[in-house]
């Protein structure tokens, strides 16, 4: 009965979804909310939650449209030494970056600084300021027969807040896939003296070395007015999607990467199979003008979403695994089916392999399209309707050991079959190869880093299903395999000791205290992640349910208050929290 409810469902959302693919939809809400012109505000992300659901309150919000602006309101808040933090249009980071310390703090969004300055056709180049897109700087390179050769797969995110959390796509190639690895040039500005008018503009040029500080930054440098990215001559690439067994994943999961540009893997390991991308370039002479239109990322109607998330609350609370695996194998099918929204021609799909423009190919997000339909439909995840509430793990692991790796989380599924089935109601495991960078805070090695994506109680008291093994995968791929984790995804936990993990933290660390003495934009969080001050780790009630911290034999995973200690069954130094008797 319960198999079939989730089937009846499921079915019907999904075709919904296909139905209004090209529908427009209801842009998000702004993230920051005053209840006064600019002040007396709070910030959030664009689920409405931080890891710990704290609110973020802030004394003031600078909406600044030209780079005088930026000067004087830096200058005005360093004065004061009042806290400052940067916001974006959508702001899509999960951890508390955006966030000043205590209630006085200033927020400086880029909303309106959305200019783009200069495209350089004869030096290939492109030059915006912080608040551009990436939709719009795909858009506008394309128009001048450029082309941003990697970008995240979401368009939704400004330049600066990519810059600051290290976004990226999938390649092996050349420079790689993450955008920092592209930029040659950054202005900020910063805090100054008195001499300084209280604010320094700094110009960060390519061969500088407080520009590789500056290209992954979390935010505590200053701000990005303007950013110069290195382009390409536009091209064309061809993408065909396969599926195999996952038996020989382990095997083939680098020399997949090394032979196609743009190659992925998407992982489905409760039914035991591999979406394989084959991506790569072609001739710009290849007939095709294909289009990717992500259907996740697509708009949704707001009813279809209230029912999947009333159907998977439904199986949570029943403990229906059943229903869960059938849930996800009919939206994996209807995905494949739908050739998860490629299209060869802008309208249908007719065959692989998909060739089209690299503009048209390489990143989506078409329920961020502005036309307000009174929230018909609107993003998956908005969290004005009741739609997607879940957890948002990314964690690259270097590639000398993910072949152990995968072989653990195989062994977990062989133990647990149908434990990995809340993912793929997800899509699955996303494996992205991403390679090692010259930004200080960017990646140390060449890897594969893997995006889980799954089920989030509103009840933060309440474990979700399998999520012992879960909880072990995410600690078998920090700590026994020395993942280093996404700064703008990710639990509290992700990050303990993270920072360790980076050759160059002091370099960092000595260019931040030049930049920013008195440390307006850092805040607790950034304090706590570059090691500079206290722990990530939240020591309370049920903190290991939510990511906020390890379980250990105190308060919080004590028989006495409901929880307990047990070893992974793979990884056996980790420890799993749990209510007491609670059995997937």
């Amino acid at each position: 009965m319960q198999s079939s409810h989730a089937f009846r469902f499921t079915t019907f959302i999904l075709f919904l979804v296909l139905l209004v693919s090209v529908s427009e939809s209801t842009p998000p809400e702004d993230p920051i909310k005053c209840r006064s012109p600019n002040a007396n505000c709070t910030i959030t992300n664009a689920y409405a939650t931080f890891p710990d659901r704290a609110i973020c309150r802030v004394g003031e919000v600078k909406y600044p449209t030209t780079e005088a602006e930026v000067i004087s309101a830096v200058a005005e808040a360093t004065r004061a030494m009042r806290k400052i933090k940067v916001g974006t249009r959508f702001y899509h980071s999960i951890p508390k970056l955006a966030c000043p310390d205590g209630v006085d703090g200033v927020v400086i969004s880029t909303k309106y600084l959305n200019r783009v300055l200069k495209v350089d056709g004869e030096g290939m180049s492109i030059t915006v300021e912080g608040g551009v897109t990436v939709r719009e700087i795909i858009e506008v390179a394309a128009a001048g027969g450029l082309a941003l050769p990697h970008a995240p797969y979401w368009w939704g995110l400004t330049i600066g807040g990519l810059l600051s959390t290290g976004a990226h796509g999938s390649s092996l190639w050349g420079k790689g896939s993450a955008v920092h690895d592209y930029v040659v040039g950054i202005k900020m500005v910063s805090p100054g003296g008195a001499q300084d008018g209280y604010a320094k503009v700094r110009r960060l040029v390519d061969g500088d070395q407080h520009l590789n500080a500056a290209k992954v930054s979390l935010g505590v440098l200053g701000i990005i007015t303007q950013v110069t990215l290195k382009l390409q001559p536009m091209f064309k690439r061809s993408i065909t999607y396969f599926e195999r067994d996952d038996t020989d994943l382990s095997d083939q999961v680098i020399s997949f990467g090394r032979s196609y540009e743009f190659a992925d893997m998407t992982w489905y390991p409760s039914q035991r199979k591999v979406v394989y991308r084959r991506d790569t370039r072609v001739s710009s002479n290849t007939s095709g003008n294909g289009l990717y239109d992500f259907i996740p990322f697509r708009p949704t109607p707001s009813p279809a979403l209230a029912i999947v998330r009333a159907s998977e609350e439904y199986q949570e609370a029943r403990r229906d695994a059943a229903g869960k695996c059938l849930s996800a194998k009919i939206i994996t099918s209807l995905l494949s089916l739908s050739a998860y929204g490629l299209t060869n021609n802008g309208i249908t799909f007719l065959k692989y392999p998909v060739i089209g423009y690299n503009n048209r190919l390489q990143s989506s997000g078409s329920c961020l399209d502005s036309v307000n339909d009174l929230r018909i439909t609107a993003c998956p995840w908005d969290p004005s309707i009741k739609g997607e509430f879940f957890h948002e793990i990314g964690i690259s692991i270097d590639l000398k050991v993910v072949k152990g790796f995968i072989e653990d989380v195989r062994k977990l599924g062989e133990l647990e079959p149908m434990a990995f089935c809340g993912l793929e109601l997800y899509n699955g495991i996303l494996m992205r190869y991403v390679k090692a960078s010259t930004a200080y805070l960017g990646k140390e090695e060449d890897g594969i880093n893997f995006d889980f994506t799954y089920y989030r109680s509103k009840d933060p008291m309440s474990p979700r299903l399998f999520e012992d093994v879960l909880e072990e995968v995410e600690q078998m791929a920090l700590f026994k395999y020395g993942g280093s984790p996404h700064w703008g995804k990710n639990r509290n936990i992700a990050f303990l000791k993270a920072v360790g993990k980076y050759k160059n933290r002091e370099g960092f660390l000595k260019i931040k205290n030049e930049y920013d003495p008195y440390g307006l934009f850092s805040n607790e969080w950034t304090n706590q992640i570059l090691g500079v001050e206290g722990t990530v780790s939240i020591d309370k009630d049920g903190c290991a349910l939510e990511g906020l911290c390890l379980c250990s034999k105190d308060s919080h995973c004590a028989p006495s208050k409901g929880y307990f200690c047990r070893a992974g069954r793979i990884y056996k130094e980790a420890r799993v929290c749990s209510y007491l008797g609670f059995k997937p």
